[in-house]
């Protein structure tokens, strides 16, 4: 399987899960503004599963490092097969939350807010299960994230104000979606071998980790998301038909987000392997940046914001570059 050789290259890959986790939400947008996040999810799902197992079957099974991933598969101990599903149905159950979190507030909110906070969880998590890096560093790159949000939060109450809007319902749904997202990586990186290039017994390759997890994902949202659709946080209750009369534009569009967000996981996974659990996790999570400049600067969530909201959003911007600095000069 491939596997990465160096820091700087596991940084680089950090880098692109950064971009692609702070992008894949574009494609909510893109699709129709009548199609329900509900129904949109249903394709999300299906592009992480699809490219999970087409990355698992070609970078996974190729050249001689670890285990090819049928091989692997076939071997795996079901202990950590269940911790690589349980990662997913915990993934699945925050992510649904922070779509509709999105769908009600907008990107530049639900993300600075749920995924700051699934960072900052996560960071702690993973550094307390697996300790790499420098303490200092990381968790003051953890707390300048911490007063990014905040800001950002603030940012968020002051254009509601203006225009007459309660900010409750998508705040509390990205404080929830951010908090139960800070423990799923935890189980996927338990159930693989720590050195990649050293398969162990019973443990899981990065890919096949990332295909089980995609298959948690997959049954869980038959429980999740048809409960969603029956009631769902805002409008009518949706069904399944009117899942199959979208067009093929917004079906493409799930797929293509999912297929965007598993790209992102899996090069994260790989470069757990050379930063560690905490760091890949964290600098993957400065996502949270990109979305938020898509957000005002594409999708302007916050025009007609009044005096001094701009001011506060570069403000987070900057806190929360300089927190994703310290994060990687941890190591």
């Amino acid at each position: 399987m491939f596997i990465i050789e160096s820091y700087p290259i596991a940084v680089l890959f950090c880098i692109i899960t950064m971009f692609a986790w702070g992008s894949w939400a574009n494609t909510q947008k893109l699709a129709s503004p009548d199609w329900r996040f509900e129904l949109f999810y249903w394709d999300y799902v299906f592009g992480i599963v699809v490219f999970s197992l087409l990355l698992a079957l070609t970078a996974g099974s190729s050249g001689d490092a670890g285990r090819p991933f049928l091989q692997d598969l076939v071997q795996a101990s079901s202990e950590n097969l269940g911790s690589a599903f349980l990662g997913g149905i915990l993934f699945n159950a925050a992510n649904i939350l922070l779509v509709a979190a999105i769908t009600i507030a907008g990107m530049s909110v639900a993300f600075p807010v749920g995924i700051g906070l699934a960072l900052v969880i996560g960071v702690v998590v993973n550094y307390l299960d697996i300790p790499v890096g420098n303490a200092g560093m990381l968790f003051g790159g953890v707390a300048l994230i911490v007063i990014a949000m905040l800001i950002n939060a603030n940012a968020y109450k002051k254009l509601s104000v203006s225009q007459d809007k309660v900010p409750t319902k998508g705040l509390v749904l990205a404080i929830i979606a951010g908090f139960l997202m800070g423990f799923f990586y935890k189980y996927v990186a338990n159930s693989m071998f720590p050195e990649f290039t050293n398969p162990i017994s019973g443990k899981l390759s990065p890919y096949t980790a990332v295909f089980v997890f995609a298959i948690g994902i997959l049954a869980s949202n038959f429980i999740f998301n048809t409960l969603l659709m029956k009631k769902p946080f805002e409008g009518k209750a949706v069904s399944l038909k009117d899942y199959f009369v979208g067009g093929s534009k917004n079906h493409l569009m799930g797929i293509l987000g999912g297929a965007i967000w598993c790209i992102g996981m899996s090069f994260s996974i790989l470069a757990s392997d050379k930063a560690g659990p905490a760091i890949s996790y964290g600098l993957g999570q400065g996502a949270t940046v990109v979305a938020a400049l898509w957000g005002i600067f594409v999708w302007k969530e916050f025009k007609g914001a009044p005096k001094g909201v701009p001011r506060l959003l570069n403000i987070m911007l900057l806190v929360y570059i300089i927190g994703l600095a310290l994060i990687v000069m941890a190591r």
